[in-house]
């Protein structure tokens, strides 16, 4: 799966979208076909996933998130299943954020460890199994909606409502993983993030089709204002025009802002220009959680580095506070549904 969206992906389609348009049809038969017929391996807990319609990010993190606290506020053991993209690491393994490093494990696995039993693993079935031994009753997928042989039990799709999906076309054209239809055939419900206008053309398909939909908005998280304050803000994710306005929205002026690639690891070069363009001309350096641990447990620049950011950290907020122990206790029946149907074919 291509993880970075070019900037024409975002943009009303235009010649590069349409030349790639063959390719994409080609992609979206093989993308609709393995979610339609996939064989998936069923585990004896709960499993929602969180994921989305198109590459890049769209506020999964930071929802799944939220599901673990509403889980653990319900007296669950949630345990968070991840890929570990951007990590080297190639066998299943219980991320430790007091041990383990970005390069190893990813940068989104360390922010889940911090909150709840995480697994990496690149076989989501492996990882699953991995989790329920380890103790979880209730298993987060981050990510994995189109492409895992799990059986979900609750597949939240989560919609940024300022980006939508893009120009509408599938990868490689656009930014979009599979066919809408097959997407939404196979979702659960839809969440949408933000106050914009460009999710609503796809939440009106979700009504017809009578899949539900959520609304939730990214806050930051205490009173830590910046007003009046010169910044030189930098991030590495999916969306960082969505960060500095993040940033510009608690009352700083960005100075100097920095654009790296999503889940990109700086060079020493990159951290020392931004160091020394922070120092010459006095600004306070600011960075997204991510980024973040992604320096994390390293020395020299990197750890130089890590010390003097402030982080401007994010929760998830949905509009119906209950609709995360919602989502929860329809996964429950969800799943004790499955595994009924699955006793009653295996005495068949």
């Amino acid at each position: 799966m291509i993880s970075e969206a070019p900037p024409f992906w975002w943009r009303k389609a235009d010649w590069r979208a349409w030349m790639l348009a063959p390719l994409s049809f080609l992609y979206g038969r093989v993308a609709g076909h393995r979610m339609a017929h996939a064989r998936r391996a069923s585990v004896s807990v709960p499993v929602i996933c969180v994921g989305n319609f198109t590459v890049g990010g769209a506020g999964k993190t930071p929802t799944a998130l939220t599901i673990a606290r509403a889980a653990r506020a319900k007296g669950l053991k949630p345990g968070f299943l991840s890929r570990g993209y951007g990590g080297s690491l190639d066998v299943t393994t219980v991320v430790d954020p007091h041990h383990h490093r970005a390069v190893a494990v990813g940068d989104e696995p360390l922010l889940l460890a911090q909150e709840a039993l995480t697994v990496i693993s690149r076989r989501r079935v492996d990882g699953a199994r991995r989790l329920v031994a380890e103790g979880a009753d209730l298993i987060i997928m981050d990510d994995g909606f189109q492409s895992a042989r799990l059986a979900i039990d609750y597949a939240l799709l989560v919609i940024d409502a300022t980006r939508g999906l893009g120009n509408g076309h599938i990868v490689p054209a656009g930014p979009v993983r599979a066919p809408i239809g097959q997407q939404l055939r196979s979702a659960t419900a839809l969440l949408k993030v933000g106050g914009g206008h460009a999710a609503d053309r796809i939440v009106r398909m979700a009504a017809r089709a009578a899949k539900p939909y959520f609304t939730a908005s990214l806050k930051v998280r205490g009173d830590d204002r910046l007003a009046g304050i010169r910044v030189l803000a930098f991030a590495g994710i999916a969306d960082p025009p969505k960060f500095f306005r993040t940033v510009e929205s608690r009352g700083a002026e960005i100075a100097v802002a920095k654009t790296f690639g999503d889940h990109e690891h700086l060079t020493e070069d990159e951290i020392g220009d931004i160091l020394t363009t922070a120092e010459h001309q006095d600004l306070l350096i600011v960075t997204t959680s991510k980024d973040f641990v992604r320096l994390s447990g390293h020395h020299g620049k990197a750890e130089e580095l890590a010390q003097k950011c402030r982080v401007i950290e994010v929760d998830m907020i949905f509009d119906d506070h209950l609709a995360p122990s919602l989502i929860i206790d329809r996964a429950i029946v969800a799943c004790r549904e499955r595994r009924l149907r699955e006793m009653k074919a295996a005495n068949a």
